[in-house]
């Protein structure tokens, strides 16, 4: 499997429907961009839409979305991802929504679990996709921490 680094995702666009009453795309469809790119690399690492057959699958544990600047209906954009980690049962990735004009619109952090849909329980991965993430680390690797990695949210208080 070669992917550039990080993997970025077909061009999407925003669709009329995805508009709220503020003019502007609805926060809910920040995460469906997202979750579009991951389907386009999980097919790739093997998690495509026949690997629930398998008895297992994948769930995202934890996602925390920054909204850097609004998007707008038929705005073209493009979904990367990055993976900053994984494990035999986890992987951490960080993704970016940019808008065609080369702007930064959005950005995800994930950590998602590997599944075996019997319990449901966390269990490794298979050794296949194991090996594809360990391309994909590679690969990876060699680029730079994103600076919107590891954020938290509250308040600060003096």
């Amino acid at each position: 499997m070669t992917q550039p680094a990080p993997f970025r995702s077909s061009v999407m666009h925003v669709k009329p429907e995805w508009i709220d009453f503020n003019g502007h795309l609805n926060m809910a469809y920040y995460n469906v961009l997202f979750d579009h790119c991951a389907d386009e690399i999980y097919a790739d690492l093997g998690f495509g839409p026949d690997y629930q057959k398998t008895g297992c699958t994948t769930y995202t544990a934890e996602f925390h979305l920054c909204y850097v600047r609004e998007l707008h209906e038929g705005d073209a954009v493009t979904v990367t991802l990055h993976l900053l980690d994984h494990d035999e049962k986890r992987f951490h990735t960080f993704q970016e929504i940019w808008h065609e004009d080369g702007w930064l619109a959005a950005t995800g952090e994930a950590m998602a679990l590997h599944i075996d849909q019997s319990g449901p329980r966390v269990a490794p991965m298979p050794a296949e996709i194991k090996a594809r993430l360990e391309a994909l680390q590679a690969a990876h690797d060699a680029l730079p921490r994103p600076d919107r990695a590891g954020r938290k949210i509250g308040i600060t208080r003096r």
